[in-house]
Protein backbone atom coordinates (compact mmCIF):
# COMPACT_ATOMS: atom_id res chain seq x y z
CA UNK A 1 0.00 0.00 0.00
CA UNK A 2 1.44 3.10 -0.92
CA UNK A 3 1.93 6.28 1.75
CA UNK A 4 -1.16 8.36 0.68
CA UNK A 5 -3.38 5.42 0.94
CA UNK A 6 -1.95 4.91 4.21
CA UNK A 7 -2.38 8.39 5.03
CA UNK A 8 -5.90 8.33 4.22
CA UNK A 9 -7.11 5.69 5.67
CA UNK A 10 -5.95 7.13 8.71
CA UNK A 11 -7.31 10.24 8.53
CA UNK A 12 -10.32 8.76 7.40
CA UNK A 13 -11.00 6.68 10.87
CA UNK A 14 -9.81 9.88 13.24
CA UNK A 15 -12.53 11.87 11.42
CA UNK A 16 -15.02 9.50 11.29
CA UNK A 17 -14.02 8.49 15.29
CA UNK A 18 -14.92 12.70 15.76
CA UNK A 19 -18.07 12.48 14.26
CA UNK A 20 -19.65 10.36 16.57
CA UNK A 21 -19.97 8.75 20.02
CA UNK A 22 -21.19 5.97 21.26
CA UNK A 23 -22.62 6.95 24.60
CA UNK A 24 -25.25 3.79 25.69
CA UNK A 25 -24.87 0.36 24.63
CA UNK A 26 -25.53 -2.99 26.21
CA UNK A 27 -27.56 -1.23 28.90
CA UNK A 28 -31.04 -3.48 27.97
CA UNK A 29 -30.27 -5.90 30.89
CA UNK A 30 -29.66 -3.50 33.73
CA UNK A 31 -33.35 -2.85 35.20
CA UNK A 32 -31.37 0.52 36.86
CA UNK A 33 -31.06 2.09 33.87
CA UNK A 34 -34.58 2.30 33.09
CA UNK A 35 -37.93 2.83 34.62
CA UNK A 36 -41.28 1.13 33.85
CA UNK A 37 -44.92 2.19 33.98
CA UNK A 38 -47.35 -0.39 33.41
CA UNK A 39 -50.99 -0.96 33.75
CA UNK A 40 -51.65 -4.00 36.17
CA UNK A 41 -50.98 -7.78 33.90
CA UNK A 42 -48.54 -7.05 32.08
CA UNK A 43 -44.71 -7.87 32.88
CA UNK A 44 -41.40 -6.99 31.73
CA UNK A 45 -38.13 -8.67 31.72
CA UNK A 46 -34.59 -7.87 31.15
CA UNK A 47 -32.23 -10.40 31.25
CA UNK A 48 -29.62 -10.99 28.41
CA UNK A 49 -28.57 -7.91 27.10
CA UNK A 50 -32.38 -7.74 25.97
CA UNK A 51 -35.85 -6.39 27.24
CA UNK A 52 -38.93 -8.72 26.83
CA UNK A 53 -42.40 -7.01 27.33
CA UNK A 54 -45.63 -9.05 27.72
CA UNK A 55 -48.67 -6.29 28.11
CA UNK A 56 -52.00 -6.39 29.15
CA UNK A 57 -53.51 -2.90 29.21
CA UNK A 58 -50.32 -0.23 28.16
CA UNK A 59 -47.09 0.19 28.87
CA UNK A 60 -44.03 2.73 28.40
CA UNK A 61 -40.45 1.60 29.39
CA UNK A 62 -38.15 5.12 29.98
CA UNK A 63 -34.49 5.42 29.45
CA UNK A 64 -34.16 7.19 33.28
CA UNK A 65 -31.34 9.48 31.58
CA UNK A 66 -32.28 12.68 29.73
CA UNK A 67 -30.50 13.04 26.16
CA UNK A 68 -29.46 16.05 24.30
CA UNK A 69 -29.22 16.33 20.32
CA UNK A 70 -27.72 15.73 17.48
CA UNK A 71 -28.62 12.09 18.57
CA UNK A 72 -28.77 8.90 16.71
CA UNK A 73 -30.98 5.82 18.22
CA UNK A 74 -30.75 2.78 16.94
CA UNK A 75 -32.23 -0.51 18.18
CA UNK A 76 -33.65 -3.96 17.28
CA UNK A 77 -37.47 -5.30 17.86
CA UNK A 78 -39.02 -8.22 17.27
CA UNK A 79 -42.87 -8.50 17.87
CA UNK A 80 -43.88 -11.99 18.84
CA UNK A 81 -46.26 -14.23 17.35
CA UNK A 82 -46.38 -17.47 18.91
CA UNK A 83 -49.81 -18.02 20.11
CA UNK A 84 -49.54 -16.37 23.70
CA UNK A 85 -52.48 -14.60 25.09
CA UNK A 86 -50.51 -11.44 24.40
CA UNK A 87 -48.88 -12.07 21.55
CA UNK A 88 -50.76 -9.41 19.34
CA UNK A 89 -48.76 -8.05 15.82
CA UNK A 90 -49.68 -4.50 17.24
CA UNK A 91 -48.35 -1.33 18.43
CA UNK A 92 -44.43 -1.05 17.87
CA UNK A 93 -43.95 2.20 19.32
CA UNK A 94 -41.78 4.57 20.99
CA UNK A 95 -41.38 8.40 22.27
CA UNK A 96 -38.43 10.30 21.99
CA UNK A 97 -37.71 13.69 22.95
CA UNK A 98 -40.25 13.72 26.50
CA UNK A 99 -41.13 16.36 28.15
CA UNK A 100 -43.09 16.90 30.94
CA UNK A 101 -44.55 21.13 30.90
CA UNK A 102 -46.01 20.77 34.39
CA UNK A 103 -43.01 18.74 35.82
CA UNK A 104 -40.11 20.57 33.86
CA UNK A 105 -37.57 19.93 36.72
CA UNK A 106 -38.98 16.03 37.35
CA UNK A 107 -39.59 14.01 34.23
CA UNK A 108 -40.56 11.36 37.01
CA UNK A 109 -42.57 12.64 39.40
CA UNK A 110 -45.73 11.84 37.79
CA UNK A 111 -44.44 8.44 36.58
CA UNK A 112 -46.94 6.40 39.06
CA UNK A 113 -49.97 8.33 38.06
CA UNK A 114 -48.99 7.48 33.96
CA UNK A 115 -48.26 3.91 35.05
CA UNK A 116 -48.55 2.63 31.23
CA UNK A 117 -52.14 4.34 30.25
CA UNK A 118 -51.75 5.67 27.08
CA UNK A 119 -54.05 9.41 27.65
CA UNK A 120 -51.88 9.89 30.71
CA UNK A 121 -49.17 10.56 27.76
CA UNK A 122 -51.18 12.90 25.66
CA UNK A 123 -50.18 16.23 27.79
CA UNK A 124 -46.35 15.56 27.32
CA UNK A 125 -43.85 17.50 24.89
CA UNK A 126 -42.68 14.62 22.42
CA UNK A 127 -42.19 13.03 19.14
CA UNK A 128 -44.09 9.89 18.44
CA UNK A 129 -44.10 7.03 16.38
CA UNK A 130 -47.17 4.36 16.61
CA UNK A 131 -45.77 1.59 14.20
CA UNK A 132 -48.42 -0.80 12.88
CA UNK A 133 -51.30 0.66 15.86
CA UNK A 134 -55.11 -0.04 15.25
CA UNK A 135 -53.84 -3.97 14.88
CA UNK A 136 -51.32 -3.66 12.19
CA UNK A 137 -53.22 -1.10 10.22
CA UNK A 138 -51.56 2.39 10.70
CA UNK A 139 -48.38 3.52 11.06
CA UNK A 140 -48.30 7.49 12.03
CA UNK A 141 -45.56 10.25 13.21
CA UNK A 142 -47.17 12.50 15.95
CA UNK A 143 -45.49 15.38 17.21
CA UNK A 144 -47.30 16.09 20.87
CA UNK A 145 -47.66 19.73 22.02
CA UNK A 146 -48.22 20.01 25.25
CA UNK A 147 -51.49 20.60 25.16
CA UNK A 148 -53.08 17.44 24.83
CA UNK A 149 -53.31 18.21 21.16
CA UNK A 150 -51.67 15.55 19.20
CA UNK A 151 -52.51 16.67 15.22
CA UNK A 152 -51.58 14.58 12.33
CA UNK A 153 -51.00 15.48 8.88
CA UNK A 154 -51.60 13.56 5.97
CA UNK A 155 -48.14 12.65 5.07
CA UNK A 156 -47.53 11.17 8.52
CA UNK A 157 -50.56 8.71 8.29
CA UNK A 158 -49.32 5.33 6.39
CA UNK A 159 -51.70 2.64 5.97
CA UNK A 160 -49.60 0.72 3.05
CA UNK A 161 -48.86 -2.79 4.04
CA UNK A 162 -45.35 -2.31 3.56
CA UNK A 163 -45.20 0.09 6.04
CA UNK A 164 -46.69 -2.55 8.95
CA UNK A 165 -45.16 -5.25 11.34
CA UNK A 166 -44.17 -8.30 10.11
CA UNK A 167 -44.56 -11.03 13.05
CA UNK A 168 -41.93 -12.54 14.50
CA UNK A 169 -39.13 -10.77 12.43
CA UNK A 170 -36.71 -8.88 13.20
CA UNK A 171 -36.64 -5.01 12.77
CA UNK A 172 -34.02 -2.60 13.02
CA UNK A 173 -35.42 0.95 14.28
CA UNK A 174 -33.09 4.58 13.67
CA UNK A 175 -33.90 7.63 15.29
CA UNK A 176 -31.89 10.95 14.18
CA UNK A 177 -32.15 14.09 16.03
CA UNK A 178 -30.24 16.97 14.37
CA UNK A 179 -30.79 20.70 15.47
CA UNK A 180 -34.19 21.23 14.45
CA UNK A 181 -34.60 17.56 12.10
CA UNK A 182 -35.67 14.48 13.39
CA UNK A 183 -36.37 11.01 11.35
CA UNK A 184 -37.27 7.97 11.84
CA UNK A 185 -36.18 5.08 9.84
CA UNK A 186 -36.83 0.74 8.97
CA UNK A 187 -34.16 -1.59 8.40
CA UNK A 188 -32.70 1.26 6.72
CA UNK A 189 -36.02 3.36 4.66
CA UNK A 190 -36.55 6.48 6.28
CA UNK A 191 -40.42 6.03 6.64
CA UNK A 192 -40.75 10.28 8.25
CA UNK A 193 -38.77 13.23 7.96
CA UNK A 194 -39.78 16.12 10.10
CA UNK A 195 -38.32 19.98 9.99
CA UNK A 196 -39.38 21.27 13.27
CA UNK A 197 -39.67 25.40 13.22
CA UNK A 198 -39.78 24.56 17.13
CA UNK A 199 -37.59 21.33 17.81
CA UNK A 200 -37.74 19.24 20.96
CA UNK A 201 -33.47 19.02 21.28
CA UNK A 202 -33.77 17.01 24.64
CA UNK A 203 -35.61 14.46 26.67
CA UNK A 204 -36.25 11.12 27.65
CA UNK A 205 -36.92 8.12 24.88
CA UNK A 206 -39.29 5.36 25.73
CA UNK A 207 -40.58 2.16 24.32
CA UNK A 208 -44.48 2.21 23.86
CA UNK A 209 -46.86 -0.84 23.35
CA UNK A 210 -49.93 -1.74 24.37
CA UNK A 211 -51.46 -5.49 24.85
CA UNK A 212 -48.66 -7.46 22.52
CA UNK A 213 -45.00 -9.32 22.98
CA UNK A 214 -41.75 -8.07 22.08
CA UNK A 215 -38.38 -8.31 22.40
CA UNK A 216 -36.01 -5.73 22.00
CA UNK A 217 -31.84 -5.77 21.39
CA UNK A 218 -29.15 -4.25 20.39
CA UNK A 219 -29.96 -0.97 21.78
CA UNK A 220 -27.34 1.79 21.12
CA UNK A 221 -27.62 5.46 21.50
CA UNK A 222 -25.17 7.83 19.50
CA UNK A 223 -23.89 11.30 20.03
CA UNK A 224 -23.47 12.79 16.66
CA UNK A 225 -20.58 16.16 16.88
Amino acid sequence: MKLYQTVLIILLLYFNSCASQTIYKDVLNDTNNWIVEQQPGGKVLFEGNSIEVIDAKGCTIWLKNELEGPIKIQYHITIIDEGGPYDRVSDMNCFWMANDPENPDDFFKDSKNRAGRFPNYHHLKLYYVGYGGHNNTKTRFRRYNGNIDRPLLPEHDLSDKKFMITANKEMHIEIVVKENYTSYSRDGEILFEINDPEPYKSGYFGFRTVNNHMKINSFKITQLN
